[in-house]
């Protein structure tokens, strides 16, 4: 295997499940130090087990600053910097219009565009020339699906910061761009389809390739904007969905 990022220090927000975790250990297994985050310790720890190479884990919730601060202030600790950013935490709610609470809209946007913005902000101090930043999106962002009104509002949202970024960061050569995933089999997704009679083949239907993707799929997009690979990427929203978008 190649070691793309061989003492390269990585942090991935939202990596104990799906396709953060899957990014980490592609990640650590390429010679990365990994640091994760996570909502609830005990998960954390048995992320922390699946990814090996001396992964490190800190609990805490994306939308609270204070815990960032403590993330950011461990990865200063251990190493001075910060090479890639994988902001990919997020939570999916749905409710139609005329049914929005404030509590489902503060919450969604809370976690997935403050927790986003946060994360990437509260980097920039430790980030030198040639660094990354992925962004998770979604297909929603760019879709009119029902009952995701608020959900699709912020991944639209988070498309748009990818390319004030890139302007905003260009004198300082850190590359910002968009991982925007289709449908894909995490965990959420097939517990989803366990309770969604009908769900799995409407979507093989819709997908042109036929079926969901792999979390692999979508970790592989994440580490190649990550790295070298892509070093005239910047801006772009990358549609990892079986053609979903664009077909």
């Amino acid at each position: 295997m190649t070691k793309r990022f061989k003492d390269k220090v990585v942090v991935i927000t939202g990596g104990t499940d799906g396709i953060g975790l899957t990014a980490a250990k592609l990640f650590a297994a390429e010679g990365a130090h990994v640091y994760v985050t996570g909502r609830r310790q005990e998960r954390l720890n048995e992320a922390l087990k699946e990814i090996g190479n001396g992964a490190v884990g800190v609990q805490g919730d994306v939308s609270d600053l204070t815990d960032l601060d403590r993330l950011y202030a461990e990865v200063k600790r251990d190493h001075g910097r910060v090479d890639v950013v994988f902001a990919n935490a997020g939570v999916s709610e749905s409710a139609p219009i005329g049914a929005i609470e404030e509590d489902h809209f503060d919450r969604v946007f809370r976690i997935n565009v403050k927790g986003m913005v946060f994360t990437v902000q509260k980097a920039l101090p430790l980030m030198s020339a040639g660094g990354a930043v992925v962004l998770t999106g979604s297909g929603a962002g760019a879709k009119g699906f029902a009952n995701l009104s608020v959900y699709s509002a912020t991944k639209a949202a988070i498309r748009s910061f990818a390319r004030t970024w890139t302007t905003d960061l260009k004198s300082r050569r850190i590359r910002v761009n968009v991982v925007s995933p289709g449908m894909v089999l995490t965990p959420a997704m097939q517990t989803y389809l366990q309770n969604n009679a009908g769900a799995e083949e409407w979507m093989q239907q819709a997908i042109p390739f036929g079926r969901l993707a792999q979390t692999e799929e979508i970790a592989k997009t994440v580490l190649f904007l990550a790295s070298d690979e892509s070093s005239f990427v910047g801006g772009e929203e990358l549609f990892v969905d079986g053609g979903f978008v664009a077909v």
